[in-house]
């Protein structure tokens, strides 16, 4: 059984040897080179997971082959190999990139220990590619709608710069995987993408949150914290739900950015701002300074690439699209065989208005491929799905309950297998309950019913 692919590249014969024969007893396969440059040629033609590279080469010398294969794949694992008085080169080659290096004369022992460590290294970072391409295409920009590639296009151009980026759009729209976008093209990425949520933190914190504090903090907490300003120096800090800022706040943001320095509450020393913000709104910021809400200065500092997502009722020619690419994401995710869907299902989905979009149509998606044993997600699963749902309405009815309550729990359910049943299509709804098509979208929304209930 082949362990691994090692490729070595000595200019000593006898090295050369002494290795492929060492290695090769302990069950990998070996390639030979007696010059960087054919190494080089070898592995553009064929895989390795690992070189031991001597460092002195007649002509290309081991640091400038190192280089070479890095930058050829950076996957590749790479063992110097310095003879007497080359060590300090092969540091400074573990510092270009190198995982070791072996001194001569080489030691049985130390060989295979090194060269096992290092193929399991190798192993470890390709799991950790795959787990985060796993992660990112459950969270990707799915759609060919013509306001999705607007997007695309305004990330690549957002993600080399360092400008401030405003993200708006509804609720589940997907302003964090957009962020997350930008940071993962840009200069940040496999950084830190550091976030808080402006709404989720009590006014009198968020400060505390943002700026962090020093010793002579007012609350009597004696140790210093560092703020996420701080700790997302040269990262991405995305603040969400920026229109929950309270206007004290705002003004000492906007003297920040003005500034391009901060001093942290009460106490420690000024702090020079390395950090690349991304805000978020749901809401109408201008409205919102219209009324005072907001700092019309901030607006225009976080402006400066605004990044608009529509919500997915205004892009429902994608709906197909998301659908099959979830479909596929989470029946591989669970080892499932690839479920599709029926026409009918489609059509319902379609005419579904989605208040919760993408972030509910992944949700729902989810659900339909766990609990959905065919190949086939089909118009029938739509009731059999939400009939534990529907079950709470009648349940929910007690005898001390209000007849407006009661009413109201009823009626929801009524309206909402009647739309079951005619597939989300909201006329031929409105018709069978005989009540105008812009009633029934009210009644939708004031009872706040959804796909699956």
């Amino acid at each position: 059984m082949n362990k691994g692919n090692i490729l070595i590249i000595d200019d000593e014969a006898g090295i050369r040897s002494s290795l492929k024969g060492i290695l090769e007893d302990e069950g990998y396969t070996v390639l030979t080179s007696d010059t960087g440059e054919k190494g080089l040629s070898q592995i553009m033609t064929e895989h390795f997971e690992l070189v031991l590279l001597d460092i002195w080469l007649p002509e290309m010398n081991g640091i400038d082959v190192l280089n070479e294969i890095k930058n050829q794949n950076s996957q590749i694992q790479v063992v110097m190999i310095s003879g007497h008085g080359s060590v300090e080169s092969a540091v400074m080659a573990t510092k270009l990139g190198a995982y070791d290096y072996l001194e001569k004369p080489l030691s049985l022992e130390k060989v295979i220990l090194t060269v096992k460590n290092a193929l399991k290294q190798s192993r470890l970072e390709e799991e950790n590619i795959v787990l985060r391409e796993s992660i990112s295409a459950k969270h990707d920009l799915v759609g060919d709608h013509l306001s999705i590639q607007k997007i695309q296009e305004a990330i690549k151009i957002a993600a080399p710069s360092n400008g401030c980026v405003m993200i708006t759009g509804e609720n589940g729209t997907g302003k964090e995987l957009v962020a997350r976008l930008i940071c993962d093209l840009g200069p940040a990425k496999h950084k830190r993408f550091s976030q808080i949520n402006c709404g989720a933190i009590p006014e009198d914190l968020i400060d505390n949150e943002l700026f962090g504090y020093g010793e002579n903090h007012p609350s009597g907490i004696s140790a210093r914290k560092k703020g996420k300003l701080l700790l997302a120096e040269g990262d991405v800090l995305f603040l969400d739900e920026i229109d929950e800022m309270n206007l004290a706040t705002q003004a000492k943001l906007v003297k920040i950015l003005n500034e391009g320095k901060f001093e942290p509450i009460k106490g420690g020393q000024s702090v020079t701002l390395n950090t690349r913000i991304i805000a978020a709104t749901d809401k109408d910021l201008k409205k919102l300074i219209e009324q005072h809400l907001f700092r019309e200065d901030l607006f225009f500092k976080l402006n400066v690439i605004p990044i608009h997502i529509p919500p997915l009722r205004e892009r429902i020619e994608d709906i197909p699209k998301l659908i099959n690419y979830y479909l596929n994401y989470f029946s591989v995710a669970d080892g499932n065989k690839q479920k599709t869907m029926s026409k009918e299902a489609m059509e319902a989905f379609v005419n579904y208005s989605w208040p919760g979009n993408v972030s509910e149509l992944i949700n729902v998606i989810e659900r339909f491929v766990i609990m959905v044993k065919e190949d086939e997600i089909k118009e029938a699963h739509l009731s059999l799905l939400v009939e534990p749902i529907e079950a709470q309405y009648v349940s929910g009815i007690k005898p001390k309950q209000t007849l407006i309550k009661a009413r109201e729990l009823f009626e929801k359910e009524y309206i909402h297998k009647t739309l079951l049943r005619c597939n989300w299509k909201i006329p031929e709804a409105a018709s069978e309950l005989e009540i105008e098509e812009e009633q029934l979208q009210e009644k939708i929304k004031s009872l706040g019913i959804s796909f699956l209930g």
